[in-house]
Order: structure tokens, then sequence, then C-alpha cells
């Protein structure tokens, strides 16, 4: 999957191409979709910028083997991320891996 593949798979089920984040709390890992999208006027990316972001967060994914999963959950999610509230998946990656990660996130 590419970050042009991550974009497509958004607007497929939201209509807009959504901010993509890895966040870390409670101990785990969790991917945010997010209300600001690449359609904004306001939105603080170019599209060649937001589809190297999204490259960068497929690293990871493909990394932890999260890839498949997270296509998953947004595609039978029914939730939507609108302001001040995002989509949080958690990734299942175990404690294991969990150890091994950085304070990045």
């Amino acid at each position: 999957m590419t970050g042009a593949d991550l974009q497509s798979l958004l607007i497929d089920k939201w209509g807009y191409s959504f901010d993509i984040q890895l966040r870390r709390a409670q101990g785990k890992i969790f991917l945010q979709v997010m209300w600001r999208y690449l359609e904004q006027v306001s939105f603080p990316l170019s599209e060649a910028e937001y589809l190297a972001h999204l490259d960068q967060v497929l690293l990871y994914l493909n990394e932890w083997g999260q890839v498949d999963y997270i296509k998953q959950c947004i595609n039978e999610t029914r939730d939507r991320p609108r302001l001040g509230k995002a989509v949080s998946i958690a990734l299942p990656l175990g404690d294991r891996a969990l150890e091994w990660l950085t304070d990045e996130f």
C-alpha cells in the first residue's frame, strides 16, 4: 500500500483526504484519522507533503504488519472524523513490540 492508496481508501470511505497520525496513549499505539483534511484551504500541507506524510506512516504500519488490519478497521467503522473528534484505531502490537518503541509517538 502507498500513501496514494491510503488517500483513496479515506476518500472512498469518508469523501475527504483526512489527516492520519500515530499516537501513543495508555501504553498503546493508536492510528488516528483526524478531522482536518487536504481539501480544506487551511490544511497546512501541500498534496505532495500530505502523500509523503502518509508514506511515512505506512512505513511504520508495514513494519508492524498492521496495514491489512487498518484497512479492515477503516472499512468497517461507523465512526466519522468530525471537528475535535478523531477516529482512533488501537493497533494490536503486543507488549513485546511496544517495549522497543521510542518516545517518538
